[in-house]
């Protein structure tokens, strides 16, 4: 294993139990991004399952050049986020890799599924990744669209907010069979 030199930041976002570890190059693909709610699900990703090893730590999320870690609200940020970062610095400067890719399924999209996915992806994504998260299209049936929220989004107490005044009233003014958007938990 190399052992390179790694620069991380902190930075903050909207959710109080959340914080961003910013790297100096890229984690993952440009325009993907990985939520992992629990150790089970982080089985493809190595630093992610390292870090719920960790008792306080609910939510890991890769997404560009950063991770979100989600901690239990017994925690402060001040207590935790230097042992946090240091297991994250070490862990990239090891080079060993976040992900252990595997071939995902392609599917079929309607012309309505397309034009959601690329509102959301032009106006809508690159707020909430500046914000520490995601938000993933998942349907659109009856005029109701579901979108996953992910990272520091998951939980935060102003997505609800962002979520019906902010994308709500945009996909609604753009695409009027749009009469709602609601999000699911991943």
């Amino acid at each position: 294993m190399e052992n390179k030199t790694v620069n991380i930041y902190l930075e903050s976002n909207p959710n109080p139990n959340s914080l961003k570890f910013v790297a100096d190059f890229m984690l993952v693909e440009p325009g993907r991004n990985y939520d992992f709610p629990d150790v089970e699900s982080a089985k493809n990703a190595p630093l992610a399952a390292e870090l719920f090893e960790y008792d306080y730590v609910r939510r890991v999320f890769y997404m560009s050049n950063f991770i979100t870690v989600t901690k239990t609200e017994d925690k402060e940020w001040l207590e935790i986020q230097d042992e946090l970062k240091s297991h994250i610095l070490r862990y990239l400067q090891s080079g060993k890799p976040v992900l252990i890719e595997q071939a995902e399924e392609k599917t079929e999209e309607s012309d309505m599924d397309l034009k959601i996915r690329t509102l959301l992806d032009e106006y809508v994504k690159p707020s909430v990744e500046q914000d520490g998260g995601a938000i993933e299209y998942k349907s659109f049936e009856d005029g109701v669209v579901k979108v996953w929220l992910q990272g520091s989004c998951s939980g935060c107490p102003s997505a609800t907010v962002t979520l019906k005044s902010g994308i709500e009233n945009l996909l609604k003014s753009m695409i009027p069979e749009v009469k709602s958007v609601v999000a699911e938990e991943v």
